[in-house]
């Protein structure tokens, strides 16, 4: 069985939703997933991390790049990335944020930039977009059109029990899709 963790910020609880959609796709595709959220991290924590074989990456986009404390948590993983501990392991990623586009794809691209620092293999989102034709819907997977992870929106007004379904479930399929990779990877097969 798969390990993977969700390591992920959330500052207003939308974050948090995503993230758990991811662990439900994940868990519910056979892997072991634990989320983490970057400030309750401790070290066994981390060392829990060390053992995964996934790691999937979720932080609200503020002022056009991931948040503060997510950048803290990266920032905290100087030491892991000088001893290439996650070389070789999976990594995915996911974001929200209030406006449409809200630069969420620099968050994406910051994420896939980190992992690859750290010597990962990103895992994408491997669908198409949605919501996209005359007869696209926002109810549509995907209707965000990201290719690099999964993405949301939600309103700046609106608590985290009112996000868009499609949103969700998919942060959902990305989970499914990690997992996947995760069951059929051989990690040892790369040096």
């Amino acid at each position: 069985m798969s390990k993977i963790a969700i390591v992920y910020h959330s500052g207003y609880g939308h974050t948090a939703r995503q993230a758990e959609a991811v662990y439900a796709g994940a868990a519910a595709a056979g892997a072991a997933a634990t989320l983490y959220a970057v400030d309750a991290l401790t070290d066994a924590h981390w060392e829990e991390l060390a053992a995964a074989d996934a790691i999937v990456f979720g932080a609200p986009t503020y002022m056009g790049s991931v948040s503060a404390p997510f950048k803290t948590f990266m920032d905290a993983s100087s030491k892991v990335w000088f001893g290439q501990g996650w070389k070789n392991k999976l990594a995915a990623g996911f974001t929200n944020s209030a406006s449409q586009s809200g630069d969420k794809l620099n968050s994406l691209t910051q994420l896939t930039i980190y992992a690859a620092q750290h010597g990962m293999v990103w895992v994408g989102l491997g669908m198409m977009p949605g919501n996209n034709s005359s007869k696209g819907s926002v109810d549509d997977l995907n209707r965000l059109g990201s290719f690099l992870g999964a993405m949301a929106q939600s309103n700046s007004d609106q608590g985290a029990d009112v996000m868009r379904e499609s949103d969700l479930a998919t942060a959902n399929a990305l989970g499914k899709r990690v997992a996947a990779v995760a069951a059929a990877y051989d990690r040892s097969r790369l040096s």
